[in-house]
């Protein structure tokens, strides 16, 4: 007899929560499961991907921040689905969804928790720990952001640590000198990429400083920014005060970045604060060298020195000198780092263990 599992998220645009969802409920074994997906605010491409997978998704059209109509209108669909565990993603579907799961006496509630989130207010821990008194576990990926929750007083003993999964990579089909001509780089320049939301979270100013130094240094490197976000002009201002077009190029958001990413020299990610990043651990799939800050989501993936590089938050300097070193002095280093991030995401982050630590998890909420 099937068990019915119903995730809610607030969307299914291609961000990091979002990817881990489709792939987990696209994944969950059918004949243990019946795998269902409420989105509460809109859906996107991912909603593709679950449907190719015979996942149900439902949408309930949440308009805007505090919609009461959007609450019962999710309250009715959990009715009609008599789910016997609800998961949650997101501060939105975790407030929605475990109220309204609560109030319909659902057995076993579930949230997602997948980021440090510094942007919370007092408002929202009041909310976050009235909720997680009436959750059975809060699955996140990354100590990080258990330490974070528990210094805003929720149990550190209700967090289950569950690492992203990540498929497989497929080899590029594109040489470098196709992937440069692509983004209108010199291919034998020495290329540095960031991938991500251009939004303060990801303080790509100190990296926009960093590869200024890396021009003042030697003129033959570039930093290609990937991605698009509510930062883009202002950061495109601050690159034209502070450097040049071919030190820094902007390539906006692309669908091509899995064919793009083996053609780069070394990837950076200077964020303040993350949960796990996708874009970091995609980047270590594709065997290429890490300068990443020193945080703790990033702590959970980098070891300093083995299998990346580790920087101080905001330390621009340091983002230059390690990749100076890794691309002109001393690219043996490199390549051992590349390599040893490559094997630690092929041993520890794939797919099927992310499935089967869900699987684990579910199985015995639902046995007690």
């Amino acid at each position: 007899m099937t068990q019915r599992i119903c995730h809610i998220i607030p969307t299914l645009v291609r961000g990091g929560a979002e990817k881990q969802l489709a792939l987990l409920a696209s994944g969950l074994p059918r004949d243990r499961f019946d795998v269902h997906v409420v989105v509460l605010t809109h859906d996107g491409p991912l909603r593709a991907d679950l449907e190719a997978a015979g996942v149900e998704v439902t949408v309930v059209g949440k308009r805007f921040k505090a919609d009461p109509s959007a609450y019962f209108r999710l309250k009715r669909t959990l009715k009609k689905l008599s789910p016997d565990l609800v998961h949650t993603w997101l501060f939105a579907a975790n407030s929605y969804g475990r109220a309204a799961a609560r109030s319909l006496g659902v057995r076993r509630i579930v949230a997602g928790e997948r980021c440090v989130d510094q942007w919370k207010t007092t408002r929202h821990f009041v909310i976050d720990r009235a909720l997680a008194k009436r959750t059975d576990a809060i699955v996140t990926n990354s100590s990080g952001v258990r330490d974070f929750y528990a210094a805003h007083g929720i149990d550190p003993d209700l967090f289950r640590i569950i690492p992203n999964g990540i498929p497989p990579r497929t080899a590029s089909t594109i040489t470098r000198e196709e992937a440069c001509q692509r983004l209108g780089i010199d291919p034998n320049r020495r290329l540095i990429v960031a991938v991500g939301r251009l939004w303060p979270q990801k303080r790509l100013r100190d990296l926009v400083w960093a590869a200024q130094l890396m021009e003042s240094a030697r003129n033959d490197s570039t930093f290609v920014i990937i991605g698009d976000g509510p930062q883009m002009g202002e950061l495109q201002r601050f690159r034209d005060s502070a450097t040049t077009g071919q030190a820094v190029l902007f390539a906006g958001a692309r669908d091509d970045v899995a064919e793009l990413l083996p053609h780069f020299d070394l990837f950076w990610i200077g964020s303040g604060y993350e949960g796990q990043s996708n874009a970091l651990i995609e980047a270590m799939q594709a065997g290429l060298p890490v300068v990443a800050s020193d945080i703790p989501g990033n702590r959970d993936l980098i070891e300093n020195g083995v299998t990346g590089m580790l920087a101080p938050v905001g330390e621009a300097a340091e983002f230059a000198k390690h990749a100076y070193q890794l691309l002109f002095t001393d690219t043996e280093r490199a390549a051992r780092l590349g390599q040893a991030a490559q094997d630690r995401i092929a041993s520890d982050f794939t797919v099927a263990q992310m499935i089967d630590r869900h699987v684990d998890l579910y199985s015995e909420l639902l046995d007690q």
